[in-house]
């Protein structure tokens, strides 16, 4: 290994470490709580079943989409012998169409997730709207393939092997342009009309460092799925969006805590690091691309471009299990930040027992599920936060 090749492992390795750190106490021991506790034989059988089929029809559309991008890796050159739209616009075009292929393939189990979660009365979203939802959904994962393919040919047009060092930052800022706009594109918002509950979230935005963080309601009563809410933004973008049927099934303490959470996400700037945790997983991501598309002329050539598009997928679902872990991480500091907040680990436990109950979440996960799926803690994980964050300010005057 270089000189050069050592001193960016080791600068790796090192920002690695520094955005694993969170505030929640590194010693701090969890109790393990018997489910049996908080929710009856039937609620735990319910949700078992319920999540059982979700977990194996998103690791098969995983692998199906595994499946697609592979065929494509192996037929899709063949395409750019009929295009007439240039270097780059031939690659962005293959990339399009191994996008499209990807959508083919993942449309089936889509469609079966929404048939299980209206069976379930988890959603009331007809098929028609979820497809072209669906469609719509995809049309800005073309826009972003399209853009990042167009600037790393350009840059592979100058550094025929050296792209990847250059294309890691700019498709980062391209990220940060979409995470600054995206609360700016999201429909049907509007501000809290409770103002008791308005004024709460103000005093817990001050609480935790983010004062002035608008928060908005989203009316998704229409649009099926479960009660959530999520900190999005920015800098002067940030905002918490609540969904309107989280207002409308969960009691105001249960509110308080959902408030709290999504602005500890602000407060500990874990937009800004999710998308570098993202920036240093696609530095081996982007090395390994230029490896190995370099017998096909590197991803300078547009007949790369469906090999390129099979090794990300590969690698990023090989990554997954990284990448969930890291999630959890900081879906737990944010619950840590809550009880901070509102010192009320009850409505904390309450909270998290309800979603078992409205959403069929499953309070516990098999191993390969949380390995492979889960990006939040489980219920019984946040439970036991919540009771150890109790246990610890009993003791601490």
């Amino acid at each position: 290994m270089t000189l050069g090749a050592a001193a960016l492992t080791a600068a790796w390795i090192f920002a690695a470490l520094r955005l694993w750190r969170t505030s929640v106490p590194s010693d701090l021991a969890l109790p393990a709580l018997d489910p049996h506790r908080f929710f009856s034989d039937a609620e735990l059988d319910r949700a078992a079943s319920y999540q059982a089929f979700l977990r194996v029809d998103a690791l098969l559309a995983s692998l199906a989409t595994l499946f697609a991008v592979g065929l494509f890796a192996l037929k899709g050159a063949r395409f750019a012998r009929e295009s007439a739209a240039g270097r780059i616009g031939t690659g962005m075009l293959l990339g399009m169409l191994g996008l499209a292929f990807v959508w083919l393939a993942q449309f089936p189990f889509g469609l079966a997730a929404l048939w299980w979660e209206r069976k379930h009365d988890v959603s009331n979203l007809d098929y028609v709207t979820w497809a072209i939802d669906d469609f719509l959904s995809a049309g800005g994962e073309f826009l972003f393939i399209s853009l990042a393919l167009l600037i790393v040919m350009a840059l592979a047009g100058v550094w025929r092997r050296a792209w990847w060092v250059a294309a890691v930052p700019a498709l980062l800022a391209i990220t940060l342009l979409f995470a600054f706009v995206q609360p700016y594109l999201l429909p049907g918002l509007h501000s809290l009309r409770d103002p008791a509950l308005a004024a709460e979230a103000r005093q817990l935005a001050a609480d935790e460092g983010v004062s002035g963080t608008p928060v908005r309601v989203q009316d998704t009563h229409d649009l099926g799925g479960s009660p959530n809410a999520e900190a999005a933004g920015i800098d002067g973008s940030r905002r918490v969006i609540v969904w309107d049927t989280l207002l409308q099934r969960f009691t105001p303490a249960e509110v308080r805590v959902v408030l709290a959470h999504e602005f500890g996400h602000l407060a500990h700037d874990h937009v800004l690091k999710e998308l570098a945790w993202t920036a240093l997983l696609a530095i081996p991501i982007a090395l390994m691309v230029a490896l190995v598309t370099r017998r096909r002329g590197g991803i300078y050539e547009p007949t790369a471009v469906p090999l390129a598009l099979f090794i990300v997928v590969a690698l990023l679902w090989v990554a997954s299990p990284l990448q969930n872990a890291y999630s959890r991480r900081l879906e737990a500091e944010a619950d840590w930040s809550a009880l901070e907040a509102t010192h009320d680990p009850a409505a904390a436990k309450a909270l998290f027992r309800r979603f078992t109950r409205v959403a069929l979440v499953q309070p516990t996960s098999p191993g390969w599920a949380t390995l492979m799926l889960e990006s939040h803690p489980t219920i019984m994980r946040r439970i036991e936060l919540a009771d150890a964050w109790r246990s610890l300010h009993r003791a601490t005057p």
